[in-house]
């Protein structure tokens, strides 16, 4: 089957088109969002996922809210509750009140080009990541081609014009520099299985699909150099919350030296946040774990419980990139005095 490359997210001038990502890879479907109602349920129903294009999604969301005459501020209190975890979501809102207030008649058209200019900013910044991340592997590992692993779907699935965590591995791969890529499945919700392999295929790039008990196995033959994740919410001491299981990940590679690196805007960062026992963590429905696609694999009326995220300890990164560099040594506010030295 030939997997097409659609762009998850396009603004008609009245209306938002979104791929709908909970039918990938085998159902390509574009679902019209035309009021903030449904963009609250797009967001919320991951329809959209990913927190840089969830931050995207909210502002189109916002610019809705205008065109329909809605009642701005309520709206944007109503928009962030969507999703509690994945920053970007009340970072991009409050820019977009900061916009409306200071231009109250022209407030509808400074936001769409608010986003349109924001989104060719994320594709800049996010290869200026890759660089760095591939800059730093030449610097620690010096290798002519490199084995890479990645958690859930950072790539542009999850941003738009190009990916963080995944958009390492494609600029690797595009670059020449790519050996060999290896996905998690991200259960329950699989969004690894279904997303990063899809794109992976789009993109043509080599890869293995691996389960999260796999992790200590496939780490412990040697077969990857480095790992890179993405971020929904990083705190100032390096603290990152990211999906569930990326937490485990992070201590199996320490276990056996592999270098663990975060990949994140930062519009991702939370400098108000010293540690990750603040974050709040968002709770799924059980259904996710009782039952696949519709069809329940669990007894019937079994309980579950369902993070949808951790937080990955500071301890257990090697380094943080983001579009100005890798903030390594990670401890008490590092973050926070990398950024002020920027």
């Amino acid at each position: 089957m030939k997997y097409e490359k659609i762009p998850p997210l396009i603004w008609k001038d009245e209306y938002l088109e979104l791929l709908d990502q909970r039918y990938l890879p085998h159902r390509q479907e574009i679902v019209v969002i035309r009021n903030v109602e449904e963009c609250f349920d797009a967001i919320k129903n991951m329809i959209v996922r990913g927190a840089p294009l969830i931050g995207f999604t909210a502002i189109y969301g916002a610019i809705l809210s205008l065109m329909n005459k809605g009642d701005f501020e309520k709206d944007i209190v109503y928009l962030k509750q969507a999703r509690p975890t994945a920053v970007n979501l009340v970072y991009e809102l409050d820019r977009c009140m900061k916009i409306y207030k200071e231009n109250k008649d022209e407030s509808l058209e400074r936001l769409i080009s608010f986003a349109q200019k924001q989104m060719s900013k994320l594709g800049e910044n996010n290869l200026r990541m890759a660089k760095f991340a591939l800059a730093e592997l030449d610097k620690s590992l010096n290798k002519e081609k490199y084995n890479m692993l990645t958690i859930c779907n950072t790539g542009y699935l999850a941003c738009g014009p190009m990916g963080t965590a995944l958009g390492v591995i494609s600029h690797a791969h595009s670059s020449g520099r790519l050996n060999h890529a290896y996905a998690t499945e991200t259960r329950p919700y699989l969004q690894g299985a279904r997303l990063t392999a899809y794109e992976m295929m789009t993109e043509n790039i080599p890869f293995d699909l691996i389960v999260e008990g796999a992790f200590s196995n496939l780490l412990k033959s040697g077969k990857v150099d480095a790992i890179f994740i993405g971020a929904d919410r990083v705190v100032a001491n390096g603290d990152t919350a990211n999906k569930i299981g990326s937490s485990t990940l992070a201590i199996v590679a320490k276990e056996y030296n592999i270098p663990f690196y975060v990949v994140a805007p930062t519009s991702s960062f939370d400098l108000s946040m010293d540690h990750g026992d603040e974050i709040p963590i968002e709770m799924r429905p059980i259904e996710e774990i009782t039952e696949v696609f519709g069809q329940k694999i669990a007894p019937i009326g079994s309980s579950a419980y369902n993070p949808s995220f951790d937080v990955t300890s500071h301890r257990h990164i090697t380094g943080v990139i983001c579009e100005h560099g890798v903030i390594k040594q990670l401890r008490e506010s590092k973050v926070r005095d990398f950024l002020n030295e920027k």
